[in-house]
């Protein structure tokens, strides 16, 4: 029972952690707030993280974060801080996951934070601490370069799963940035809500439905004429052979028998 109580609350009371700025990789010394957009305040949603030194530490416990409400932020992170941060409520349900990296260098990648849709458009920036944003850079996914961009940013449009992958990328004269895994998720489906009936298909849809409706009716017609032709052609003569055999076979007139003629008539010779 209690399991089933658990599971029914970490079904209802959902949270959504959100951060900003909006990305996976910051500078040290950079302020980062993060916050718990809840369905129910009551559920007291907390943010909490693990690290390579730290496992589920809550904001506020051991130096990490100060806490506002369902907020936590952050005035100075530190590569230390680099790790996978979630919301958690009072009852154990949980949100979804970010992964941070903090990095001592002077190179960062400004990649999605959270999954992207499928069909969006996708901006990369590679960005200096120091030196403006818009040097060249080049950008690489899964290891393997992808393009070199003059102004050191590079969209990607209408993202698929085959974008899906590890990135980073690197600014000549500086050192490369690390790496952050961009997540692509699919589309939701819409459902009728219950009670109405669905809506008529798309019109590429109906169209499709035509065309295979009269592709079938130029392969099926000559086939089901040809054989209303042969049923009927077969119908006909054999009610012709019917009335054939209905009528009786004539019967030659009778023709005089001459030697009964012949045997009747008797001729006298008189000499």
């Amino acid at each position: 029972m209690d399991v089933l109580i658990s599971l029914l609350i970490c079904t209802t009371n959902q949270a959504h952690l959100t951060v900003s700025p909006s990305s996976s990789q910051f500078f040290k010394g950079d302020f980062v707030s993060l916050s718990c957009e809840e369905d129910d305040s009551s559920a007291g949603w907390t943010l909490r993280r693990n690290t390579r030194t730290q496992q589920r530490t809550q904001c506020g416990d051991s130096g990490f974060g100060k806490p506002a409400g369902s907020s936590c932020t952050i005035s100075y992170i530190d590569p230390l801080d680099s790790g996978v941060y979630w919301c958690e409520s009072r009852e154990g349900a949980i949100s979804n996951m970010v992964n941070l990296t903090v990095s001592g260098g002077s190179v960062i990648l400004q990649s999605p934070v959270l999954p992207v849709m499928e069909g969006d458009d996708v901006t990369l920036l590679c960005q200096t601490k120091t030196t403006p944003s818009n040097l060249p850079a080049a950008f690489y996914k899964d290891g393997s370069l992808i393009r070199k961009q003059p102004t050191g940013h590079m969209t990607i449009q209408h993202v698929s799963r085959s974008d899906e992958g590890l990135y980073k990328c690197d600014i000549s004269g500086h050192e490369e940035s690390p790496s952050s895994w961009i997540t692509v998720t699919g589309k939701p489906t819409t459902t009728a809500p219950p009670g109405t009936t669905s809506s008529l298909p798309p019109d590429s849809s109906v169209l499709h439905l035509v065309i295979r409706l009269l592709i079938h009716l130029v392969v099926f017609c000559p086939y089901f004429i040809s054989t209303l032709l042969m049923v009927s052609l077969y119908r006909h003569r054999a009610s012709g052979n019917d009335l054939c055999a209905s009528i009786p076979p004539t019967q030659p007139e009778q023709g005089w028998d001459m030697d009964e003629e012949y045997d009747d008539v008797t001729t006298e010779h008189h000499f």
